[in-house]
């Protein structure tokens, strides 16, 4: 706003003393001081609230308004409450230094003058940002991306102090504005996105607020260019691949004006949103090509040959040839009428992200196809052998599965899942294709398991865990009733304990010392139990074949 705006506001009580000249400054700010020096908290641009109470003498009034032009402050306004007549040295003084001044009047609280000024330089500013996030849109669906979703969320920051984060709908951080400094905590964004896509599944409009903690936060619904949730679209086509953006701050209370301003914001991410996705189209052609030579028996010396120019596509200047893992997804809705292959495809181009890096160009780095309902993730690993220190190298299901559990169970709600299985490494094109049917065959396992979202890995096809998902089901619980029924009524009488006593036995290797210290009980105590547990199942725990019978029917029931 204008110095001149205020001479024309009646209720603030001001009269100029000085510097007529100067009326078409713009004040930025308002700042309180009685301070001799307040140099260290002005920026420019303010207009100073005074009591004069740093005024001992003629002298102060020369120092105090040269400290106040030299740090570029609009102008001056001195209360005349204290000492009635603002005094002709500080008069003098500001017209020294070409500082316009204003009297207020006694009655007239430096509150009101604050509050009027920081309405109106709140409300210009959401004007000048309005029109700063137009001209970026029109220029980034015209022209060359212009710095990504950080721009945008750094505007935010600098002219509505509001701090902002882009959130994949797994709770990654794709951007943050410099205002939000350091990053959210993986546990919120966990919970935004979960809240987020419960919001969207259940119809509700954003924006979706939402409280952490003692934090508020207002999420916004970032969905690509051109496309609506009226579109006629099912919103299961792209609720687990659409982004958010989580805002700090009420927006309950907000204005039209700037939930227009914040719908903007969403469309200018969203169309660096589409250009990233159009940017995967060759990667995807590559997984596709790949794919194809992979199931149809291409030599191996072909399928090499492919990725030989898939690699430096994926892993820009790495010198040595990759390592390469294989994910396999499938999204599968109630009633299996819709294709969930592009839907498990956007989803695995979100998830195979280190969660510890940030921006849109990290998830550039796989190729992800789709066919026959599942979609297919080619990652390439860098050529570091893990026969060094016999760490386990690349994704691990388990890791995978805690990132992404809980917020994209909310967004399966009750009618869908998603199954992932994820191969062991392999380094040549020989290896791929059992790569693949490994990743498949894993991905059958964790279909197996109850539960909206079940991972399984490579680790698990080498031991029991492979065969028991495909035990039909009454016989497994033929097979868990015969062993442990008797046990479990035992316990429900007796509250004798048998089942843990049982399950500590066999986790401790039938040591009779060691799983005594491990339920507190003596040595003779324990002999009873597992005596007891004998007695009604006429089993021999000393057994291995028996041991092995009642560690299977645990571990299917």
């Amino acid at each position: 706003m204008r110095l001149r705006a205020l001479l024309d506001t009646d209720a603030l009580g001001l009269r100029l003393l000085g510097g007529e000249g100067e009326l078409d400054r713009t004040v930025r700010g308002v700042m309180t001081t009685d301070l001799k020096d307040p140099s260290r908290y002005l920026s420019g641009g303010e207009l100073v609230l005074t009591g004069l109470a740093w005024r001992h003498g003629a002298a102060d009034s020369e120092s105090f308004v040269r400290i106040l032009a030299g740090a570029g402050v609009a102008a001056l306004a001195a209360g005349e409450a204290e000492l009635g007549d603002i005094p002709e040295d500080l008069v003098l003084a500001c017209a020294r230094h070409r500082m316009p001044l204003f009297a207020v009047n006694e009655s007239v609280a430096f509150a009101t003058i604050t509050e009027h000024v920081v309405r109106q330089v709140s409300g210009e500013r959401a004007g000048d940002l309005a029109a700063v996030v137009d001209r970026h849109r029109r220029m980034m669906t015209s022209g060359p991306a212009g710095g990504g979703p950080d721009v945008v969320l750094d505007l935010l920051g600098s002219d509505l102090d509001l701090r902002a984060w882009v959130l994949s709908p797994t709770g990654r951080p794709v951007a943050g504005s410099k205002l939000a400094g350091t990053a959210l905590p993986a546990g919120v964004c966990a919970r935004l996105a979960a809240e987020h896509l419960t919001a969207v599944r259940s119809g509700r409009r954003g924006p979706h607020r939402v409280v952490v903690g003692t934090t508020a936060y207002s999420l916004f619904p970032v969905r690509p260019s051109g496309r609506s949730a009226g579109a006629g679209r099912d919103v299961r086509e792209t609720v687990l691949s659409d982004w958010l953006l989580a805002v700090e701050a009420d927006a309950g209370d907000w204005p039209a004006e700037r939930l227009d301003l914040l719908q903007g914001v969403t469309q200018l991410i969203a169309v660096e949103r589409d250009r990233r996705d159009a940017a995967r189209t060759v990667r995807r052609r590559l997984a596709q090509e790949v794919l194809e030579l992979v199931q149809s028996g291409a030599a191996p010396a072909e399928i090499a040959a492919r990725l030989r120019v898939a690699a430096p596509v994926l892993l820009p200047g790495l010198g040595a040839a990759p390592h390469w893992q294989v994910v396999v997804a499938r999204v599968e809705w109630d009633g299996g009428e819709m294709d969930g292959g592009p839907v498990a495809q956007s989803l695995l181009e979100e998830m195979l992200v280190d969660p510890l890096t940030t921006g849109p160009e990290h998830a550039d780095r796989i190729a992800v196809a789709h066919t026959d309902g599942e979609a297919i993730a080619l990652v390439p690993l860098p050529a570091v052998s893990s026969e060094h220190d016999g760490s386990e190298t690349g994704l691990l299901a388990d890791a995978l599965l805690a990132a992404v559990r809980d917020p994209l169970s909310a967004g399966l709600d009750d009618d869908g899942r998603l199954t992932l299985g994820v191969s062991a490494a392999v380094h040549s094109a020989e290896g791929l294709r059992g790569a693949l049917e490994e990743a498949r065959h894993a991905r059958r396992v964790a279909a197996a398991r109850p539960g909206r979202v079940c991972a399984a890995g490579h680790q698990e096809l080498a031991s029991h865990v492979l065969l028991l998902p495909f035990v039909p089901d009454d016989v497994r619980r033929a097979f868990t009733a015969r062993l442990l029924d008797p046990l479990r009524d035992y316990d429900r009488r007796h509250r004798a304990e048998l089942i843990p006593t049982l399950e500590a036995f066999l986790d401790c290797d039938g040591s009779w010392t060691r799983c005594a210290a491990r339920l507190h009980l003596h040595v003779n105590t324990l002999r009873y139990r597992v005596g007891r547990i004998e007695q009604l199942t006429s089993r021999d725990l000393s057994r291995l074949e028996d041991k092995l019978d009642f560690f299977l029917a645990l571990r299917m029931s």
